[in-house]
């Protein structure tokens, strides 16, 4: 997690968590002189529309007077959905045994992408079983992470 992404979870995890939801994660992507940041709350009972824009107007509150954020940026405010991000280590050890996309910041054995089940988390490395072949990628190598949604 990049230390933006950081301070931005930092200063929204206790706005969202007071209204009574969970915080699941965020992505803040820069992209030229704007930016574009997604928070994504979950909460036992699923999230409706109504429950994103209550979060959203009180995460733009705090943005508004913290102003972590310089130059124009975009607020997105979701649920994990079906393919829902991983991001921490409680999250992929939660979801073992789901088929799992995995992105790395970096080429491992020249390759950036792997998509197998995920066997579990060993301190801080999550393990992976692609083709018959465990990996274990350190929770940090990862980029994006997010389960493969089942139709059965």
């Amino acid at each position: 997690m990049s230390a933006k992404s950081r301070q931005l979870q930092d200063m929204l995890e206790p706005s969202v968590t007071a209204l009574g939801y969970e915080f699941w994660g965020l992505e803040y992507l820069a992209q030229g002189r704007s930016a574009l940041l997604r928070v994504y709350i979950d909460a036992e009972q699923g999230i409706n529309v109504d429950d994103c824009a209550r979060v959203s107007r009180q995460i733009s509150a705090v943005l508004d007077v913290e102003d972590p954020i310089s130059g124009e940026y975009r607020l997105e405010v979701s649920s994990p959905g079906m393919d829902r991000p991983l991001f921490s280590l409680a999250q992929f050890a939660a979801a073992a045994g789901e088929t799992i996309k995995v992105k790395l910041r970096m080429n491992y054995e020249g390759r950036r992408n792997f998509k197998g089940r995920l066997v579990g988390v060993e301190e801080d490395d999550v393990v992976i079983l692609v083709d018959d072949h465990e990996y274990l990628f350190p929770l940090v190598d990862i980029e994006k992470a997010n389960v493969v949604p089942r139709f059965d």
